[in-house]
């Protein structure tokens, strides 16, 4: 499928949503206008979006995945993931404090990030070729946040918007895959000491290394390899979970260990 939007429109699109990001304001979606925008239309933004941002400094150090579980295609009508940049001014540490006026609509997610040691690169690349390239894995929380006024998003709507991209907090720890599978690894995510959530690496597209194989073999048409070093955030293991002023979240995984953030304001 070809997108319909023409550049200029992508442009605009584009500048609609850095000044969002910006303002810390958000729009409507796109898809109300152009109800027929697609998956296509929604990178032709996103391309346009990222340059606008590395333009004024951000550096790209890797990627994050949506869309990766079934409920979640279903919801939005399709049969694959998205994806979006993680910019380095995104990334946190364990125990990272973080304002929630940093952002619109914040909601939280608990993933296992993938740190990789080698290049990685499609278009034929296997979930054994990512665990060849993959240094290990981490504890992550990921703060996904959208532009688009009271998250009424569309494929395209989120796709333009970076895959609703807000920050990232990844573990120090980083665990090498080796004598476990990481489609079993069990996690339990708690809200301000309660268990909201319980998922496994099998939530994340079936293995978190066949989302970063996806990742790969996606990228390579645009001429993109993954870079030793890249993080890849492979996906949700549950609902996104909302924010409010002084959240603190905490995901503990089996053989990952634990990852926690809290949600600073009024």
């Amino acid at each position: 499928m070809t997108a319909i939007v023409t550049d200029e429109q992508a442009w605009q699109f584009a500048e609609q949503l850095y000044e969002a990001r910006r303002t810390r304001t958000p729009i409507g979606a796109f898809t109300d206008s152009l109800p027929d925008l697609g998956m296509e239309d929604g990178y032709a933004i996103q391309k346009h979006l990222v340059r606008m941002l590395v333009d004024d400094g951000e550096s790209v150090v890797g990627y994050k995945l949506g869309l990766t579980s079934a409920p979640m295609q279903q919801l939005l009508g399709v049969d694959s993931p998205d994806f979006g940049p993680v910019f380095a001014s995104g990334v946190f540490t364990d125990g990272a404090v973080l304002p929630v006026d940093r952002f619109i609509a914040p909601r939280v997610e608990a993933e296992i990030g993938v740190i990789l040691g080698s290049d990685l690169s499609g278009p034929h690349c296997t979930p054994a070729e990512a665990l060849q390239a993959t240094r290990g894995m981490v504890a992550a929380l990921e703060i996904v946040d959208s532009r688009i006024r009271d998250w009424k998003i569309k494929l395209a709507d989120t796709v333009a918007d970076l895959a609703s991209n807000g920050a990232i907090a990844l573990s120090s720890l980083v665990v090498p895959i080796d004598g476990f599978a990481p489609r079993l690894l069990g996690m339990v995510f708690t809200k301000n000491d309660e268990i909201v959530a319980t998922g496994a690496g099998a939530a994340a597209l079936g293995d978190p290394l066949a989302a970063v194989a996806w990742l790969a073999n996606t990228l390579a048409p645009l001429g993109v390899t993954l870079p030793a070093g890249s993080v890849i955030m492979t996906g949700a293991l549950h609902a996104m979970v909302p924010v409010a002023p002084g959240d603190v979240f905490r995901a503990e995984f089996d053989r990952l260990g634990p990852i926690t953030i809290r949600m600073a304001g009024e």
